[in-house]
């Protein structure tokens, strides 16, 4: 069966590049995919349909950390709609507990929106999925491996467990092994795709093994996929992309494209030079008839501390500093201050975030970094004294009180 499949595959894929690549005499078949008049002036640009684009799927992000309420479900009609190949995930797939009959109840839930899918899910853990011994080991009976791989028109997906083992935020020293020996039985792949629940290589990536995954990989061309921090953020290291995703329905601040902070859906096309990427809003997604279907899906409570307008200005040496960030840190871990920051303007200003996009900050006392950094040459500087990039040590507090608050920040050298 498998070779008659492949067989089919190759006849039909032969025939498209015969139909589309001829030079000959005009004709007024182009192909069996396309029948169209051609003569010495067309009123089209070429006919190389989809010519380099060998498949696309959808990729989608974070649902939980308080997710919100008919988000990811709204995201599985929405794909049902666009069509792709199939679905990938990034982890992070329900809320999670150590409690059996909760993740029984949460995984039910979750596997009412993806069976509406009519195309394949493909699961990967996130730490809220199995980072710990009890939701990993359920996670074992429901799905079984929590590292796989599989290869799709001669691409290798490559998908990771970053709780391994659970409880921890790295891949284990056996599956960097397993990594190795993947690699190498597919070392003629056109392009290789990992997908892994955390950002890996942003903290400390020896303690991770993260470079025993970047070592195996080697000089091949790949593409990296991760969520977890809820916020769209790209890297580039050792020449390949690493694309950070923000969310799919889980906790979000929701500050815009801006900020990286957004439920989207990553659309990814596969062509013979490599993926190309785009994030499509969910909001952007409508049916034929603009009705948007509705949905049942719950969100989590949140517990959430009143919080009180709060905005400011930050100078250095008397001059704002835009781009930077002022974050303020509660003193006491115990209180119920919370961590909130700020993105600072053109003019200086800025206003602070705790939940929800310029809420402002919760009563309390705080110490406060403000970092400012560019990336001249694709190597990030920072601009600020490194003191001021330590809430504790830079000798900034804030108190901040019920009603409105301004802060003004003066830096020195």
């Amino acid at each position: 069966m498998k070779k008659t499949l492949v067989l089919l595959l190759a006849v039909s894929c032969l025939a498209s590049v015969v139909a589309l690549s001829g030079s000959g005499a005009l004709a007024p078949k182009a192909g069996p995919d396309l029948i169209i008049d051609r003569e010495d002036r067309n009123p089209f640009t070429h006919l190389r349909m989809g010519a380099d684009v060998d498949f696309q799927f959808a990729i989608v992000s974070d649902r939980t950390g308080g997710h919100r309420a008919k988000i990811f479900d709204q995201a599985i009609n929405k794909i049902n709609l666009l069509q792709p190949e199939f679905v990938v995930s990034v982890g992070d797939l329900i809320e999670g507990s150590k409690k059996k009959e909760i993740l029984q109840k949460e995984w039910t839930e979750f596997d009412g929106y993806v069976n509406k899918l009519t195309m394949p899910f493909f699961y990967v853990a996130g730490n809220h999925d199995a980072g710990n011994v009890d939701s990993a080991k359920f996670w074992q009976e429901k799905l079984g491996r929590r590292h796989y791989h599989f290869v799709y028109r001669n691409v290798l997906f490559l998908v990771l467990n970053s709780n391994d083992p659970p409880g921890s935020a790295r891949v284990s020293k056996e599956q960097v092994a397993w990594t190795q020996k993947v690699v190498a039985d597919n070392a003629f792949v056109q392009h290789t795709l990992v997908f892994v629940h955390h950002p890996l290589w942003t903290a400390d990536p020896k303690k991770s093994n993260w470079p025993g995954i970047e070592e195996a990989l080697g000089a091949r061309p790949y593409t990296v996929f991760c969520g977890h921090l809820h916020r769209f953020q790209k890297y580039v290291r050792n020449g390949r992309n690493y694309y950070q995703l923000a969310t799919t329905g889980g906790g979000s601040r929701l500050r815009g494209v801006e900020r990286g902070e957004m439920d989207h859906i990553t659309w990814v096309t596969m062509k013979k030079d490599g993926p190309v990427l785009a994030h499509i809003l969910l909001d952007s997604v409508v049916p034929e008839d603009l009705k948007i279907v509705d949905s049942e899906e719950r969100g989590v409570p949140s517990k959430r501390e009143p919080t009180h307008p709060t905005r400011g200005k930050v100078y250095f040496e008397g001059t704002p500093i835009p781009g930077a960030v002022v974050v303020l840190e509660p003193v006491d871990v115990k209180s119920k201050a919370k961590r909130a920051d700020g993105a600072i303007e053109a003019d200086g200003s800025f206003s602070l975030t705790t939940y929800r996009d310029q809420d402002g900050a919760v009563a309390g006392e705080y110490n406060v970094s403000v970092t400012w950094k560019t990336s001249p040459a694709g190597k990030t500087a920072k601009l600020l004294p490194a003191r001021y990039a330590a809430a504790a040590k830079s000798g900034l507090r804030a108190t901040i009180r019920p009603g409105e608050n301004l802060l003004v920040f003066e830096l020195r050298k």
